[in-house]
């Protein structure tokens, strides 16, 4: 199997980074990116939390990941205000005894920002109530790097701009903290106008537990396109197949409640995918028996491999190009038409949702 890498310019700021992809080369030759120099991935033995004594932290949003990223600050130690607008997280974030107000307040009290807000509102609330605020020298930090990599945001040469990007979903980020076991991360230092940005920003890590698992040094840029192209690739494919997958079993007289076991609520699937993280991708297979990896390799030969591969070099030339981060911000602007369609095909009437819900009132109280 090739591997697809994608380089932004190894050791060069996110905030430098504007050239696209030509649209003639096909990804899939042998292009790489930098990550940590000196490790693969910072621990706790990086960082030193004074680095942010007397720092008050604005952690902007309190959704599913900023509240977990917001209460874990808060656990370590450190002063936190949260900004978010009148809504029910701001309420959340009051029941749970938070510092709370609106945004450009919050802003305007911190020495560092945290931005967990949706990608695709951030630039319009950083023109109107981050930037307008930040303080000379304070430090700017996102969870994504989409705003930094696509140009939405451009912030002023008079802070420190970071990135600390959880592969965690939200609740998990707080259970992990919890339970001591921690969370992968991406970081890095964009823009250092202070002199303490690197220090500060592994303090940061430090206190919102992800370096009790391992931080990986990677740049806004990359952070973002990696995120797209796996969403926007290997999402697709998967969903299809469990769809597909699903049907075909029904139509054949297979039980609709066997088949979602099957695919995904017995677990053995996740367990799977587990083992590539634990033994490796292709040495999993050793897991399987002989019938398991024998038809599995004659469905793999059955695959329009090269459709496939065009397609997902045109989906990797769509996202580094800025094109899907174009379309993402006219269809905010439009007021977001296509959410209907999802919330139509996600909304759980349909003959997979409802066999779900059948075994799931079948194991109530197991």
């Amino acid at each position: 199997m090739q591997a697809l890498t994608l380089t932004s310019g190894a050791g060069r700021s996110a905030l430098d980074m504007r050239a696209a992809l030509p649209h003639d080369e096909l990804p899939g030759s042998p292009r790489s990116f930098h990550v940590a120099t000196k490790s693969l991935f910072h621990t706790r033995d990086d960082a030193d939390l004074a680095a942010l004594d007397g720092v008050t932290v604005a952690v902007l949003g309190y959704g599913n990941l900023g509240r977990s990223m917001a209460l874990n600050l808060r656990d370590s130690g450190l002063t936190v205000v949260v900004g978010n607008r009148d809504d029910k997280y701001r309420r959340a974030a009051a029941s749970d005894g938070m510092d709370v107000t609106d945004i450009a307040t919050a802003v305007a009290r911190a020495d560092m920002v945290y931005v967990l807000l949706a990608d695709e509102v951030i630039p319009e609330v950083y023109v109107s109530d981050i930037a307008p605020y930040l303080r000379p020298h304070s430090a700017l930090c996102f969870a994504s790097g989409y705003v930094l990599a696509f140009g939405l945001v451009t912030p002023a040469a008079d802070v420190d701009v970071l990135l600390l990007a959880p592969r965690m979903l939200g609740e998990e980020v707080r259970t992990n903290f919890l339970e001591g076991r921690g969370f992968f991360s991406y970081v890095s230092v964009e823009q250092d106008a202070s002199g303490t940005a690197e220090a500060r920003l592994m303090a940061l890590a430090l206190a919102c537990g992800t370096l009790a698992r391992g931080a990986m040094r990677l740049s806004a840029t990359q952070e973002a396109q990696l995120d797209l192209l796996i969403e926007q690739t290997v999402g697709p494919y998967l969903g299809t197949a469990i769809q597909l997958a699903f049907e075909t079993g029904v139509a054949n007289g297979l039980p609709p409640e066997a088949l979602v076991l099957e695919l995904y609520m017995s677990g053995e699937m996740s367990r799977t995918l587990q083992t590539f993280a634990e033994v490796g991708f292709y040495r999993s297979a050793t897991w399987h028996g002989l019938v398991a990896q024998y038809g599995g390799f004659l469905g793999t030969l059955a695959l329009d491999r090269k459709e496939m591969a065009r397609m997902f070099a045109a989906q990797a030339r769509r996202i580094i190009g800025g094109e899907f981060a174009t379309q993402l911000q006219a269809e905010k602007d439009a007021g977001y038409p296509t959410r209907a369609v999802i919330e139509a095909v996600t909304k759980g009437d349909d003959p997979l949702s409802q066999a779900e819900a059948r075994v799931r009132e079948a194991l109530k109280g197991r």
